[in-house]
């Protein structure tokens, strides 16, 4: 845990003191995207990272997982995040939210027997999108700040980065005392998140850093407004993103 925060120290720190973008860019690239230079040797170390170690494992997790073994471990993590999503959800004053997301945590951890399924969905209570810590900055008025692509933990802002450590601190698996398990479940919700990409990945097209860049500002928009999303960030290389 003390290396995640250093790592997220040391990258904004970084960022402050990076080299502006390369001549030619759009302005409106230049003010989102002023690091290209270091956010593309970053995505090119997180892209070969993927390529030769952790898409490998997700294949194989996936093939040799059964679908509903692999659907109980996805709720299961889903349902640990309604938890900060209940939390942020406080802090934006979104009362209705509030009372949504404890809901749901509290049917799925016992009727949905721990998480591992969804019973709160056919109860009415329908799962919609989670809530984070940078979101209720960004609720709060805090400006997103420029593109940044983390080591390890793939594209970013200024302002999601230095709200990673509360999310930490706001995930129950942070809290077990076994360390072999929080990293044993820290390591199966990663390759379970990049498993149910598999499919996602085969729309890039195009410049793949600028298509992952472009499609990470639109959706972060997306949740901090609440569905609302103008395309502000540019095109891909070929004009079709």
């Amino acid at each position: 845990m003390n290396t995640r925060l250093f790592i997220v120290a040391l990258l904004t720190a970084l960022m402050m003191g990076c080299a502006t973008t390369q001549q030619g860019q759009a302005s409106t690239e230049k003010s989102v995207d002023p690091y290209e230079g270091f956010n593309r040797t970053m995505y090119g170390f997180n892209d070969g990272l993927d390529r030769y170690f952790l898409k490998p494992v997700a294949q194989s997790y996936h093939f040799v997982t059964p679908d509903f073994f692999e659907d109980g471990i996805s709720n299961f993590f889903s349902n640990l995040l309604e938890l900060r999503s209940a939390f942020n959800s406080v802090l934006q004053g979104k009362g209705g939210k509030v009372v949504h997301y404890t809901g749901r945590f509290l049917v799925n951890s016992t009727v949905g027997i721990g998480g591992l399924f969804d019973a709160a969905n056919p109860m009415g209570i329908e799962k919609i999108e989670g809530e984070d810590f940078g979101q209720t900055l960004g609720a709060w008025g805090v400006e997103s700040g420029p593109y940044l692509v983390l080591p390890l933990f793939g594209p970013s802002n200024l302002r999601d980065s230095v709200s990673m450590p509360v999310d930490i601190y706001t995930d129950p698996v942070t809290y077990l005392e076994s360390s072999h398990a929080r990293h044993g479940l820290d390591f199966l919700d990663l390759v379970d998140d990049r498993a149910k990409l598999l499919e996602t990945e085969k729309l890039i097209s195009g410049d793949r850093y600028i298509f992952i860049r472009n499609a990470y500002l639109q959706r972060r928009e997306y949740l901090i407004n609440d569905g609302e999303v103008e395309d502000t960030f540019g095109t891909d290389a070929d004009g079709d993103f």
